[in-house]
């Protein structure tokens, strides 16, 4: 090469093409500089920027305008825009298929009432994941958490949002995919009734769980997007709201239980048409109520509990998507072998290998759920849950690290996604630096009756929010001791009859007199366990731990809590924990 180099030295058409060849380079390092700065300063959100305006309209009548005029939105990168390729998250699927000829139905609409759209938005490749990393363009920025995952597979849309690029964005929800960014980016969230939004001109990948859900910061927003999508009247009769608290599945959030009751019930008593809250198990609930799922937790545990149901809830979800998606893109994904993120690769892996020997149960639970809560909330019930388990995972979290977070976050997502049931997720400040996400769900078909829940209640939430103190009592050393045994003695009596809430009681009152005995707190957390309040049993196993290490009982119990709390790995350690000494 250096000789062909020195030989033809003299030769101006080798310099010319040399020049022309450093000039390329120099052309794509900086394309690619600007497009990496560009997309910085978009927070990563958007893999392809445009500007659709508002479908042109015959002047609206005097003091009238479009429901949506002067608002901007965002597509996720899954619905079809006429003269744009529907990328799907993955290059070369994107590669591999034409321009769309037809704008899909729901962009159509938004269009048609006023909003321009901007460009589309980065997602999970193939809808799969509910990280929202993707390895071809980037994982787009948490604004309110950097380091951390800003959620998917709706991610660009939810960070579009949050990092106030537009007033709302559209995506799609199979198994959490709007409420799980919605969540960890600290805004609004909605995910219709299954099949009460058009999906036409939307690439499919499980239709029996898909719908078009939509972010915003401002519940003014939602609602309106919500009256467009769902071909709504913007007046209906206002119902009294039942509000009830899972309390089964607020033990799984990491924001204690009594933070999250405490707000949404203080914003209650300051306004009209809502009953008293009740409280459930319900798990419990559809444990007796969908006895189809029976035979899905019977093969993945012989435990006939909580943390069973929603393993089995899971199994079917999962079991769901992967034949579905079989049907819907096997021969093209065969075919092309395409280039897969690690974590994509193994979930479409499994899904390709999906077979149909049980598909008739797995569509017959998912028909038993959408009755059980027919007959639970009615038209005026409002369910109570974590939108989410956890605190977002940092960024390039290890795939062994992330099991137990993907566990717990799927469980609480399985409810609405196998019930069909409307649900929106709603930020409620912040608890350890992390964003705390409420959700209500309410019958299918209810979703206005929703939207006017969040519209009414959202400004007296976030009220208390901000004013709602969480200090725990503190805890009085002078109580008499004489006392508080006598009352240790009166809970184990109780615990002994089976009155569970009578025990708890009487470990409480001697608590309030003596608040360093361990005793009191291990024998009140057993108590907890057979009620089914695993977040309380196991801050009393601490509690017992902080004032008697060597308590194995306090030991033994946290590990039951931490287990019925899908916490495994955190559980695996007890064995450890307790003290050789012991």
């Amino acid at each position: 090469m250096l000789k062909s180099l020195k030989d033809n030295a003299s030769n101006p058409k080798l310099w010319l093409l040399l020049g022309i060849g450093v000039a390329g380079v120099v052309v794509l390092v900086e394309t690619r500089r600007r497009k990496g700065q560009a997309n910085k300063e978009y927070f990563g959100a958007f893999v392809q920027r445009f500007e659709l305006l508002p479908f042109p309209h015959p002047p609206p009548p005097p003091n009238q305008t479009q429901m949506l005029s002067a608002l901007t939105f965002a597509v996720k990168d899954i619905f079809d825009v006429k003269g744009y390729v529907t990328g799907f998250g993955n290059p070369d699927w994107k590669r591999m298929h034409e321009e769309a000829e037809n704008t899909a139905i729901v962009v159509t609409a938004l269009l048609s009432n006023g909003a321009t759209c901007v460009g589309k938005t980065v997602m999970d490749e193939f809808s799969f994941g509910i990280s929202g990393e993707n390895k071809h363009y980037g994982t787009p920025t948490n604004p309110l958490m950097p380091s951390c995952i800003p959620g998917g597979s709706s991610s660009g849309s939810a960070v579009a949002v949050a990092a106030g690029l537009v007033d709302f964005a559209i995506g799609t929800d199979t198994i959490g995919c709007v409420r799980i960014p919605a969540a960890f980016c600290g805004i609004l969230g909605f995910r219709p009734s299954h099949g009460i939004v058009s999906t036409t001109g939307v690439l499919p990948n499980a239709q029996s769980l898909d719908t078009v859900g939509w972010f915003a910061r401002d519940p003014s927003v939602l609602h309106c997007v919500g009256l467009v999508l769902l071909q709504l009247k913007s007046a209906e009769p206002k119902r009294t709201r039942r509000i009830m608290f899972a309390d089964d599945l607020l033990q799984l959030s990491k924001v204690p239980t009594q933070k999250t009751v405490h707000v949404i019930c203080k914003a209650i008593e300051n306004l009209s048409g809502y009953q008293s809250p009740k409280h459930m198990n319900l798990c419990q609930y559809i444990a007796s109520n969908v006895p189809s799922l029976k035979g899905f937790h019977e093969k993945l545990t012989r435990q006939q509990n909580g943390a069973s149901v929603l393993k089995a809830l899971t199994s079917v979800m999962f079991s769901l998507q992967g034949y579905e998606f079989k049907t819907n893109h096997e021969e093209w994904v065969k075919s092309v072998k395409p280039r897969l993120g690690c974590s994509v690769s193994d979930r479409i892996t499994a899904a390709i290998n999906t077979t149909n020997d049980h598909i008739k149960t797995l569509y017959k639970v998912r028909t038993e759920m959408r009755g059980a809560f027919h007959s639970l909330l009615k038209d005026d019930g409002i369910l109570v849950i974590p939108t989410v388990a956890d605190n977002p995972l940092k960024l390039n979290t290890k795939k062994r690290l992330s099991s137990e977070f993907h566990d717990r976050t799927f469980a609480l997502s399985s409810i609405a996604s196998i019930s069909g049931c409307c649900q929106v997720a709603i930020p409620l400040g912040n608890h350890n630096d992390s964003c705390v996400s409420v959700s209500f769900i309410s019958l299918h078909g209810a979703d206005k009756f929703l939207l006017d829940t969040v519209l009414d209640m959202y400004k007296t939430l976030q009220e208390q929010v901000s004013i709602a103190s969480y200090a725990l009592p503190l805890q009085d050393t002078n109580g008499n001791l004489e006392t508080s045994e006598l009352l240790k003695e009166k809970g184990n009596a109780a615990f002994k009859g089976r009155l569970w809430n009578k025990a708890v009681n009487y470990y409480t009152e001697a608590i309030q007199l003596n608040g360093m005995n361990a005793t009191y707190y291990c024998n009140r957390a057993a108590a907890y366990l057979e009620l089914g309040c695993f977040q309380q049993a196991e801050e009393d196993c601490n509690k017992a731990i902080l004032h008697d290490k060597k308590n194995v009982k306090a030991y033994l119990r946290r590990g039951t809590a931490r287990e019925s709390l899908l916490r495994y790995k955190e559980a695996l350690k007890v064995n450890f924990d307790i003290p050789k000494a012991a």
